[in-house]
């Protein structure tokens, strides 16, 4: 079965609007697109449409929740953080409110939209400012948990979502509860550590099968900020080499945030897989863009072969 990680998103804020009415929604003219309707049509009240001015959107955010709200702020990734960064930084998290920035159609995932909507570069314009939480839910059901997770912390946080449908994910231990700094270890190994985070796991975990590799751990790294830096460790310790990958910049990202800790703590191979130094493109579907750059389950297969086969 597929569904889309932004419709997890939705069905949950329109369970948590009815459950919280100090929940508000504001949104730059995306409604539909980032699946705000449900929440917009049962709470018209407690929905604000600030139209294209990305800027304002963060600046009004802000305001609602100095003044007690519980607010989501929802946009494209492509524009927010990446047009009103500085609103966010000063007015968002210098002040310490309450606001969770969505960004949605994040990565190469948004293909068929083109380089200037395709977001590979929010988590590291999100990830260097001070007391900001990053979530990046993997499929529909953990979408769910983790905005749901994002409402009832408080501070800001930024939630990355992806446009298309993508599989469920069913291994794993399901009953695990989702926390700030945590993280799900989908399938232990002996031989290589994966850690990932996003929709793109699906494409690691095809990539596994592929190859028949039972002995790679890998590891859904859904809080990229703070990181389950225990989980990891552990991991690497065990296994002795590491690889990331994510549907985001090799700048910065997921596999910025491993190589920081494991430079610190653990210091061995790792390899960084994930989009190179260079804007996203149009595509006639994001399988075809993910294949350039070698992000699809094939791709992930021969640079999992390579580090296997190094001793």
């Amino acid at each position: 079965m597929t569904k889309a990680v932004r419709d997890g998103f939705g069905e949950a804020l329109a369970e948590l609007g009815a459950r919280n009415k100090d929940i508000v929604v504001v949104d730059a003219d995306l409604k539909d697109s980032i699946r705000l309707s449900a929440f917009a049509e049962k709470f018209p009240e407690r929905f604000i449409e600030v139209g294209v001015a990305e800027q304002n959107l963060a600046g009004v955010a802000a305001g609602l929740a100095l003044s007690g709200k519980t607010v989501f702020l929802a946009s494209y990734a492509a524009f927010s953080p990446a047009i009103n960064w500085n609103t966010i930084r000063i007015s968002i998290c210098y002040s310490g409110a309450n606001v969770k920035i969505v960004g949605a159609h994040a990565g190469l995932m948004t293909a068929e939209y083109g380089a200037s909507h395709e977001g590979t570069e929010d988590i590291a314009l999100m990830r260097v400012l001070p007391g900001m939480v990053i979530l990046v839910p993997a499929d529909f059901d953990r979408a769910k948990a983790l905005t749901e997770l994002a409402a009832g912390y408080k501070g800001p946080v930024y939630l990355r979502l992806a446009r298309p449908e993508t599989p469920l994910i069913k291994c794993g231990m399901q009953n695990v509860q989702c926390k700030i700094g945590g993280s799900e270890v989908l399938q232990e190994g002996q031989e290589l550590t994966i850690v990932s985070c996003g929709p793109i796991i699906t494409e690691v975990i095809k990539a596994i099968s592929l190859i028949g590799q039972i002995g790679v751990e890998l590891i859904n790294c859904y809080s990229v900020k703070p990181l389950d830096k225990t989980t990891i460790l552990r991991s690497a310790a065990k296994t002795g080499k590491v690889l990331t990958v994510e549907d985001h910049s090799v700048i910065g990202g997921l596999g910025g945030a491993v190589a920081e800790l494991l430079a610190k703590e653990y210091p061995l191979p790792l390899k960084i897989l994930g989009v190179p130094d260079v804007f996203g493109e149009s595509a006639r579907n994001w399988e075809e863009l993910l294949g350039k750059y070698h992000l699809d389950s094939k791709g992930i297969a021969e640079t999992i072969r390579r580090l296997l086969a190094k001793t």
